[in-house]
């Protein structure tokens, strides 16, 4: 059983963009796919997705990444294996094309899990990651477009990954870190199970939904089930909707917002292609 889901985010999407984040989310899910159909690994099948969705200019993640207070470009994004509990992040990062790689590679370099700022910019160099500005497209193209971006899979070993990535909240203060970097908060992956969260970050900072969303998988609960309980919850605690995905170790899946819409996109084992959706609707076991 193989299985890959993804998110565009659950931010504002103009009418004009709906067609185009499906094509986004369908397009990464299709290349995350091939990783997997070729034997690749879940964290080498999350890592390609969420690069798919970082070069598209539509995504707020790499190169669509909103601006801070300051008018700059500072992004989070982590890597998860479920398999080991290996994680690595990037905080407050800056001039880097793909976050997400840079995360993956604090993973495989260091004993660190998480690095920020001129610290992880630093590091980003010292591994060859070129120099990029990713606040051209966006001045060019101004204004929130989607959410964090994020990736969940199941490979035929049966291990389960996570990767998240974001630009964060348009205007933000500089130095500010949302919860995308930050195991269990805005991602997480274990033995049972994988999830990517998108909206709110101080609230899913708060809440650690990504860790709560699989412990409820892990006493039983199904993906879709756990999702809606957790963000449920959330809702009733702090008022503001966000957006996940879950998957488990058995490829159920669950996708799962209380905004108005997250494109996502998926296929598993069996299934004769990917679907990519702009709003979820309830997804068959």
């Amino acid at each position: 059983m193989a299985a890959i889901v993804v998110h565009g985010g659950a931010g504002r999407w103009d009418a004009a963009d709906r067609t185009l984040a499906v094509a986004g989310v369908a397009r990464a899910a299709a290349v995350a796919w091939g990783v997997l159909a070729a034997g690749g690994s879940a964290l080498d099948a999350v890592v390609e997705a969420v690069v798919s969705l970082e070069d598209d200019p539509l995504f707020n993640a790499g190169t669509g990444s909103v601006l801070n207070s300051r008018g700059e470009v500072e992004m989070d994004a982590s890597v998860m294996a479920g398999d080991t509990l290996a994680a690595g992040g990037v905080a407050c990062i800056e001039r880097v094309r793909n976050p997400v790689l840079v995360a993956r590679r604090v993973l495989q370099a260091t004993d660190c899990v998480l690095l920020a700022g001129s610290a992880a910019s630093a590091f980003a160099r010292e591994q060859g990651f070129a120099d990029y500005d990713p606040g051209l497209p966006r001045a060019v193209r101004a204004g929130q477009r989607g959410g964090t971006v994020g990736a969940v899979a199941l490979d035929d070993a049966w291990r389960l990954a996570a990767a998240t990535s974001t630009g964060g909240r348009e205007g933000k203060r500089p130095g500010r870190v949302g919860d995308s970097p930050i195991p269990g908060a805005g991602n997480y992956a274990a033995a049972h199970a994988a999830v990517s969260a998108t909206g709110w970050g101080e609230q899913v900072l708060r809440y650690v939904t990504a860790k709560d969303v699989a412990d409820r998988i892990a006493r039983g609960a199904a993906p879709e089930e756990a999702l809606r309980e957790a963000l449920d919850d959330m809702a009733r605690r702090f008022g503001e909707p966000i957006g996940a995905i879950a998957l488990d170790a058995r490829g159920r899946l669950g996708v799962v917002h209380g905004t108005a819409a997250m494109p996502h996109g998926w296929r598993r084992s069996g299934e004769p292609g990917v679907t990519a959706r702009f709003a979820a609707v309830k997804i068959p076991a």
